[in-house]
């Protein structure tokens, strides 16, 4: 329990965060590359070694670390700009949505059991976030591109297939041995692709290097890559209800997020986004029971 909390916690600091590096204007891009180069710096310390070495290249998950990897640098940045453009409740509840996605899969790959309480719960989890995603009425007159509504989807299938790519790795190739080098690899592709890409950036003028990239990078970095031990931590610990503990640290993270930018930034909240906010505390206690 202690580390779903935390892999709760630890997640909604990451979308909460994109809303401070907009606020002191800082690249969010930049801010992303930085944050994996931490992730490395954090697991090879917390570790005691850096894991990556020859032998990495042979190991059969090595190419689902590369997958990984990519998949965690082009979803960051989908996050970091819903979170800027349509704000933190919808970056969050999207996000969060796709647990439809690997719950759907660890029945068809792990025959894992379904009850009636728990495709109750998954009915009112997605009713919950959609409640929590609707505009306050303040908002309702603001126009909004029809290109940014696309965002959420994208947003929605890629989360959902990064959450089952971890459950399958985490169930097929990893154990406590090698685990720490898996996470690391993966974090050490997402930091070499985007400082190449950061790299063209620089050097064709696209952008201009801010140093105070760096500083986000550590601050949302350090904080990542814990998440993300937490969460496997808690699959391996879990190993056969994963279609209870994925929605359960989802439909956490949605409803953390969605309370503390109504804290923090002031997002407004109307009486539906908190109706959805309690019916998703009754959707995560019918699927961990159920």
């Amino acid at each position: 329990m202690f580390f779903l909390i935390g892999s709760i916690i630890l997640t909604s600091y990451l979308t909460l965060s994109f809303k401070v590096v907009e606020r002191y204007r800082i690249s969010i891009f930049q801010t992303i590359v930085f944050n994996y180069v931490a992730c490395v710096t954090a697991g090879s310390v917390f570790s005691g070694y850096f894991p990556i070495n020859t032998n990495t290249f042979s190991q059969p998950w090595f190419k689902w670390a590369l997958l990984m990897g990519c998949s965690f640098i082009a979803i960051f940045n989908i996050v970091g700009f819903t979170t800027q453009k349509l704000g933190v409740a919808v970056a969050s509840v999207a996000n969060k949505l796709s647990m439809v996605i690997p719950f759907v899969f660890s029945f068809w790959l792990y025959n894992e059991k379904s009850t009636l309480l728990k495709l109750l719960g998954i009915v009112m989890a997605l009713a919950a976030v959609y409640l929590t995603m609707k505009q306050p009425s303040a908002k309702e007159g603001k126009p909004v591109s029809k290109w940014l509504l696309v965002l959420p989807v994208m947003l929605f299938i890629s989360s959902g297939l990064l959450d089952t790519m971890i459950k399958y790795v985490e169930q097929k190739f990893l154990n406590e041995s090698n685990n720490n080098e898996y996470l690391i690899t993966a974090f050490a592709s997402a930091a070499c692709i985007g400082l190449v890409l950061l790299a063209i950036l620089v050097i064709t003028g696209k952008q201009k290097f801010d140093y105070r990239a760096i500083i986000a990078g550590f601050a949302v970095g350090i904080p990542n890559y814990f998440s993300i031990w937490c969460l496997l931590v808690v699959l391996k610990q879990y190993a056969g209800n994963s279609s209870a503990i994925i929605p359960i640290n989802n439909m956490g993270i949605v409803l953390f997020s969605a309370v503390m930018a109504w804290i923090l930034f002031r997002e407004k909240l109307s009486i539906v986004n908190w109706t959805g906010i309690i019916l998703s505390l009754s959707a995560i206690a019918l699927i961990a029971y159920g």
